[in-house]
């Protein structure tokens, strides 16, 4: 299994999070997921909210446009971006 898929226009990401990080990033493909980097601390759902706001802003969508579809408590985490404006450059994304 990849760490991205598409569904349509959507795309669909397996996303491992790291909370409480020095500052914001993608740190790479490990395995089947993306590893995000995230300054907020996985408390009352600030890391998913976090992390909702730093891949709208990387894909170009609006906040509402970033579903978290699994992972609410665990630090693995499918999300949905629908129909995303523009792909983070630093990543292969082989399409």
């Amino acid at each position: 299994m990849s760490w991205f898929r598409r569904d349509g226009p959507d795309l669909i990401l397996q996303i491992r999070v790291q909370p409480r990080a020095s500052n914001d990033a993608l740190a790479g493909v490990i395995g089947d997921c993306l590893k995000v980097r995230l300054t907020a601390p996985p408390v009352e759902g600030r890391a998913n909210e976090h992390l909702i706001t730093y891949l709208a802003k990387l894909f170009g969508v609006p906040k509402n446009s970033v579903i978290l579809e699994r992972g609410d408590t665990s630090k693995r985490k499918q999300l949905r971006i629908r129909s995303p404006k523009k792909l983070p450059e630093n990543l292969d994304w082989g399409i």
